[in-house]
């Protein structure tokens, strides 16, 4: 069977790699002229860290990861912490794998190495793919009026404003979410001691919250900060901003989220925008996966580790039923959609949480965190998504 994959992203990369591990031969197909650290960090919970080490990447993995103590709480103006019932911090135990913070260029290198390791040619760069023709049981890849591959099953992982989710289904319908992020990444020597501890921490406060955690061996501290806010909806990662606008949005916030505001060297912004699930990711010899079919707001932190899982479900698939890619793609999305689904609105209602009105005051504050973030309504929130088997999960 040929097959290419459209994106060398995180995605795109792991079902590579899945399926080279099944004996299947693939094309990588990515417009980048060279695989650099894009993006900044990613959190891979142990659903993820169960994929990769199926993979035979948890060793390289475990070389250029941050493995927080814990997770907590902070209140937006007073600093006051709550140190909760964590998942991350017992993930071993109660899953069997970690939950680790990485520089999203270590992930992405990482399985590109894999990749390569299996064929050394496998992956192809500089060539954008901007038309699928249909030709029978076959599929034509065409990249600036040339043809470029032929192949049986051709996969779209190639993000949120992905070419061949519009050749299949034409124009999504994106709507701005009224949130807009910021991100940055932090040389950890230029912080404090109290901001370099190796933990999660997730500050709340009415219409605006902050996350910031180790990663590189904790080495890098990754920043993002979302708030609620209109007149700018460009969903681009590569949008500067200025440190001034950036600590605007957050005035009146307490001084440790100025300190790491004014230690990111450049700070990127970009409008969140809120997309429904599809009700379909195939058609014919042609499937998506990853943010292509389910893009997601960042707020269950499960945005790259669902591109994980979908790469590795889709190649056991395939495996299944190699003589029959158009049935195989149809398990597929029976196994996939309904999860990936629950994760999108899921993060949806967790911006609702994290910016709630309650948090304007202490009093206020600290009775919403105490009931939002009990051990019960945490496990609620989070055991189904932890507990999630790709290797078993049925097809």
């Amino acid at each position: 069977m040929r097959i290419v994959v459209v994106g060398a992203g995180i995605g795109g990369l792991t079902a590579a790699l899945a399926l080279q591990k099944r004996g299947f031969r693939v094309q990588v197909i990515e417009q980048a002229q060279q695989l650099g650290e894009i993006g900044a960090g990613v959190q891979i919970s142990p659903n993820g860290n169960r994929v990769l080490a199926a993979l035979g990447l948890a060793a390289p993995i475990a070389a250029v990861a941050s493995e927080p103590l814990g997770k907590r709480v902070r209140l937006w103006n007073t600093g006051q912490t709550w140190s909760l019932f964590d998942l991350g911090a017992v993930s071993r135990e109660r899953y069997g794998f970690p939950y680790l913070t990485l520089h999203r260029g270590d992930l992405h290198r990482t399985l590109a190495d894999g990749v390569r390791a299996q064929d050394a040619d496998a992956i192809r760069l500089g060539i954008h793919v901007d038309e699928l023709r249909f030709e029978g049981e076959q599929v034509v890849v065409c990249s600036r009026g040339a043809d470029i591959a032929t192949a049986d099953l051709v996969i779209g992982a190639d993000g949120v404003h992905s070419p061949v989710r519009h050749r299949l289904f034409g124009d999504d319908a994106p709507r701005f979410s009224g949130i807009v992020a910021w991100r940055g990444v932090i040389e950890a020597e230029r912080l404090p001691d109290h901001l370099r501890q190796p933990y999660g921490y997730n500050w709340v406060g009415p219409g605006a919250h902050v996350i910031h955690y180790p990663m590189r061996n904790n080495k890098l501290v990754n920043l993002v900060a979302a708030v609620e806010r209109s007149g700018w909806e460009v969903e681009s990662w590569s949008q500067q901003g200025s440190t001034e606008e950036f600590l605007g949005d957050f005035k009146g916030w307490h001084a440790d989220i100025h300190q790491l505001i004014r230690a990111v060297a450049t700070p990127y912004k970009w409008a969140l925008m809120v997309r429904e699930p599809m009700p379909r990711w195939s058609l014919g010899r042609v499937t998506l996966l990853g943010d292509a079919c389910h893009p997601t707001l960042p707020f269950l932190a499960q945005g790259a580790v669902m591109a994980i899982e979908d790469g590795y479900v889709l190649a056991r698939c395939l495996a299944a039923q190699p003589g029959d890619v158009p049935a195989a793609l149809a398990r597929y999305e029976a196994a996939r959609i309904e999860r990936t689904s629950k994760i999108v609105r899921g993060s949806t209602e967790n911006a609702a949480r994290f910016h709630n009105p309650e948090l304007a005051h202490a009093e206020g504050a600290a009775a919403y965190v105490d009931r939002e973030w009990t051990e019960a309504r945490v496990k609620a929130r989070y055991e189904w998504l932890f507990e999630y088997n790709a290797e078993t999960a049925a097809l």
